[in-house]
């Protein structure tokens, strides 16, 4: 599935930009180009660095 329209930039290009280091939009984008033109995927990038946190870095639930 693509995640970013103008770069023709899929949810598994991002997931492995993010696994090799990438932590915000700005170093996707520097990574695959992903959220470099209109924007409208920044959202979604934003939510797949949050999917792709390492299980440690996670806050506990509170009961």
């Amino acid at each position: 599935m693509y995640v970013c329209i103008c770069a023709r930039v899929r949810e598994c290009e991002v997931r492995t930009a993010i696994r090799a280091g990438a932590r915000c939009e700005e170093t996707i984008g520097d990574a695959c180009g992903a959220g470099t033109g209109c924007g409208s995927c920044l959202d979604r990038i934003s939510d797949l660095i949050e999917e792709e946190k390492p299980a440690d870095t996670l806050l506990p639930m509170a009961a």
